[in-house]
C-alpha cells in the first residue's frame, strides 16, 4: 500500500513540476528570454498566490513527515500538490506559452535541474518520501532554476541563432531584386504595416512579417519559411525593447525604405528616456542607403527635431501644412472617414475609408507616400484604402446584435492612442459612452502622470468608467477626482472577468463601449 501511495505521490509531484515550470517558462518567454527583464518582473511578482500556497503545502507536508508518519504525509502530498497543479492548469492565459524549439530546450533543462536536487538527496540518504518533499522545495525555487538554466543554455541558443541568422542572410543576399521596407515607431507600426501591404498588393506580390513577428528571430523565421522567389516587396515591422534591437534587424535585411510612425514615451521602463527611444527608432533611418527614402511622422517632436542627411525624406502630418505631405478635408460619418492628401499645397487625391481616428488616417498617409513612391496608381490606392479593415484590437469598431457599439482598442494603448480613442468615443453616435480600462503600462517614471491625465480625459469623454484593478488604476481615479467625476459613475473591477460580468447587467442598446488596453499575463497574477 505504501509503495502505491509513494508512486502516486511521485506522479503528482511530476505533474505539478510540469505545470509550475510551464508557468515559469511562460513568464520568461513574455520577458523575451532575458534574465534582466525577468528579474525586473520578479521584483513585483515574486510573492504571488501560487508561491504562497506552495510554501504552505511544503510546511504542512514537512510537519506531517516529521510527526504523523509516512502514510498520512504521502496522502497529504498527493492532495495538496494535486490541488496546486489543478490551480495552475485552469488558469486562463491571454497569450499562451508557445513551445517553440527554444522553449522546449529551456523547459527540458529547467526540468532536469529541478529534479537533480531530489535525485542527489535520494542518493545520499535513500529516504524516498523526504526526496519527494525536497523535489517540491526545489519547485518553490523554480524562478531561480529557470534563470540558471537560461544562462547555461545561452551558448547553445547563440549558436542556433547564428545558424538561422546566416541562413536567412544568404536567402536575402540572393534576392537583390527585392524591395525591402522597414517600419518602426513607438506605436502605429503594426497598423501601418497592414495598410501598406494592402496598398502595395494592388501592384506587387508583397510579403510582410506576420502578427507580432517584429524581433530579429521573428524576421528570420519569416524569411526562412515564407519568402518566395515570386515576392517583389518585403515589409518588415521592427520592434525594440533596448538599443541596437532595430540595428540588428537592419543589418540583416538592409531596407531601402524606412517608415518612422512615432517616437513617444513608450517602454520607458527599459529605455529610461525619450532620447534613448529616439536614438533606437532612428536606427532604421540611419541604416537606409544613400538616396533611400525616409518617411517620417512630423507630428512627433522627437522625429521632427532629428536631422536626416544623404537620404530622401518625406515628412508627413495629420494637420501641419508646413511639411511635405499632410491631411485636409477630414470628415467622419457612420460609414467611416473621408479625407484628402496634400503635397506642399497641392491636392494629390481624396480618399474614403471605413476606418476612424486621426492616427489611423496618419498611418494610411504613411502607406500612401510609399505606395506613390513605388508608382502604385492613385486609383488603385483609393480602392485599397476603401477596402481597408481595422487591425484587430486597434480601434476596431463593431455593432453587436444587442445594439451595443464596441470600440476595441485593447492592443493599442499609449498616451497618444488613448487620447485619440477617447476622441472617437466622444464623437461617435450613441447614448451612454462607457470605457473599460486598466490604464497604461511600461511608461516608467511617467506612468502615474499619463494615467492621471487619462483619468481627466475619461471624465471629459465618458458617461461611465470601469477601471480594471484597484491598485494599478489609482492614478486614473485621481484624474477622475480632479475633474469631480461622480463616484456612482465609476466601477472598480477586481479583474477583467469581474468587469465583463458587471457590463453584462449594465449595458443596453445604444451604448458605446471602449475597451482601452488589455494587460498581458505578466500583470495579472
Amino acid at each position: 500500500m505504501e509503495n502505491i501511495l509513494f508512486f502516486a505521490a511521485l506522479a503528482v509531484i511530476l505533474v505539478y513540476a510540469f505545470a509550475k515550470l510551464r508557468f515559469e517558462l511562460h513568464m520568461m518567454q513574455l520577458n523575451s528570454y532575458r534574465n534582466e527583464r525577468y528579474f525586473n518582473w520578479l521584483k513585483t511578482n515574486l510573492v504571488i498566490t501560487t508561491r504562497v500556497l506552495e510554501a504552505i503545502a511544503l510546511v504542512i507536508t514537512g510537519v506531517l513527515i516529521l510527526l504523523a508518519g509516512a502514510t498520512v504525509a504521502t496522502v497529504a502530498i498527493i492532495l495538496l500538490f494535486a490541488l496546486l497543479a489543478y490551480l495552475l492548469f485552469i488558469k486562463k492565459q491571454k497569450k499562451p506559452v508557445v513551445f517553440t524549439k527554444r522553449a522546449q530546450r529551456l523547459f527540458a533543462l529547467t526540468f532536469l535541474l529541478s529534479i537533480i536536487a531530489g535525485g542527489v538527496y535520494y542518493i545520499l540518504t535513500g529516504k524516498a518520501l523526504c526526496t519527494l518533499w525536497v523535489g517540491g522545495f526545489a519547485l518553490l525555487l523554480s524562478f531561480a532554476i529557470i534563470a540558471i538554466a537560461n544562462v547555461l543554455i545561452a551558448p547553445v541558443e547563440k549558436a542556433v541563432n547564428n545558424w538561422y541568422y546566416n541562413d536567412a542572410k544568404k536567402i536575402l543576399e540572393s534576392r537583390t531584386d527585392l524591395i525591402i521596407i522597414g517600419i518602426t515607431g513607438s506605436y502605429g507600426k503594426t497598423s501601418t504595416k497592414h495598410f501598406l501591404h494592402r496598398m502595395l498588393s494592388e501592384k506587387y506580390n508583397v510579403l510582410m512579417t506576420p502578427g507580432s513577428y517584429n524581433t530579429t528571430m521573428g524576421v528570420i523565421k519569416t524569411v526562412r519559411e515564407q519568402l518566395q522567389a515570386t515576392h517583389q516587396v518585403f515589409i518588415v515591422e521592427m520592434g525594440a525593447k533596448q538599443p541596437n534591437d532595430i540595428k540588428e534587424i537592419c543589418d540583416l535585411v538592409h531596407p531601402q525604405i524606412g517608415i518612422l510612425t512615432a517616437v513617444g514615451e513608450q517602454h520607458l521602463e527599459s529605455f529610461k528616456t525619450i532620447q534613448n527611444v529616439q536614438k533606437t527608432k532612428f536606427e532604421l533611418i540611419d541604416a537606409l542607403p544613400s538616396g533611400g527614402l525616409a518617411v517620417l511622422n512630423a507630428d512627433y517632436e522627437f522625429i521632427a527635431n532629428r536631422p536626416v542627411s544623404d537620404r530622401e525624406t518625406a515628412l508627413y502630418s495629420s494637420d501641419n501644412e508646413k511639411v511635405d505631405y499632410y491631411l485636409k478635408d477630414i470628415s467622419y460619418s457612420a460609414r467611416g472617414s473621408a479625407f484628402s492628401v496634400y503635397h506642399k499645397g497641392e491636392k494629390l487625391a481624396a480618399f474614403d475609408t471605413k476606418l476612424v481616428g486621426s492616427y489611423n488616417l496618419s498611418n494610411i498617409l504613411a502607406g500612401y507616400i510609399v505606395a506613390r513612391h513605388l508608382e502604385v496608381p492613385d486609383s488603385s490606392v483609393a480602392f485599397a484604402i476603401k477596402k481597408l479593415e481595422p487591425v484587430q484590437h486597434r480601434l476596431e469598431v463593431r455593432v453587436h446584435s444587442n445594439g451595443v457599439t464596441v470600440i476595441d482598442d485593447a492592443f493599442n494603448s499609449n498616451p497618444v492612442g488613448s487620447k485619440m480613442a477617447l476622441e472617437v468615443l466622444k464623437a461617435i453616435e450613441g447614448q451612454r459612452k462607457i470605457i473599460i480600462t486598466p490604464g497604461m503600462i511600461e511608461l516608467g517614471e511617467k506612468q502615474e502622470y499619463y494615467n492621471t491625465l487619462l483619468g481627466e480625459q475619461i471624465a471629459d469623454s465618458c458617461d461611465y468608467a470601469i477601471l480594471v484593478g484597484k491598485n494599478i488604476t489609482l492614478p486614473i481615479m485621481a484624474g477622475l477626482k480632479n475633474k469631480n467625476y461622480p463616484d456612482e459613475k465609476i466601477y472598480v473591477a477586481q479583474n477583467f472577468k469581474d468587469a465583463v460580468n458587471h457590463l453584462n447587467g449594465f449595458t443596453k442598446a445604444g451604448d458605446v463601449l471602449l475597451y482601452e488596453n488589455d494587460l498581458p499575463d505578466t500583470y495579472e497574477l
